[in-house]
């Protein structure tokens, strides 16, 4: 189920961007923004404004990814990805079928983009994490 829409901030000050179009493109990110919004040890956030470059290993160009968030409390700076659980481990391999060759380009690009993200973010003494359903609770 795709869910999307325009996440309202309450302290919209908190928002390292334009607080007026946040978006969220799941109920785990407008999850997230709700606690990132509402959390009193972080200082300030932003979704998908920050871009990192990456080459892809499907196409050997360099693209552009923004990650869904980056936080910053008193002590750290965080890059968030949101993703299902399922979208970080290799797809299984039945029989080489459309399907199974697409989330194979997807996980192949989702590995090169974390790798970026992680490298940027050691860069910086910054922390990247994966957060899927079950850092949500929702497993």
């Amino acid at each position: 189920m795709t869910y999307k829409g325009r996440f309202t901030p309450q302290n919209p000050k908190k928002y390292n961007g334009d607080p007026t179009n946040i978006i969220y493109r799941s109920s785990w990110e407008l999850r997230v923004m709700k606690y990132l919004d509402e959390n009193q040890s972080v200082e300030w956030w932003a979704s998908e404004e920050l871009p990192i470059w990456y080459r892809s290993p499907v196409d050997q160009r360099t693209h552009r990814y923004f990650p869904d968030f980056i936080v910053k409390t008193k002590d750290k700076t965080f890059i968030l990805e949101v993703k299902p659980d399922h979208q970080t481990k290799p797809p299984k391999q039945k029989r080489r079928t459309k399907k199974f060759l697409q989330e194979a380009a997807t996980y192949a690009v989702n590995q090169e983009k974390w790798r970026a993200a992680d490298i940027f973010c050691q860069e910086r003494g910054w922390e990247f994490k994966l957060v899927t359903e079950k850092h949500l609770g929702l497993a």
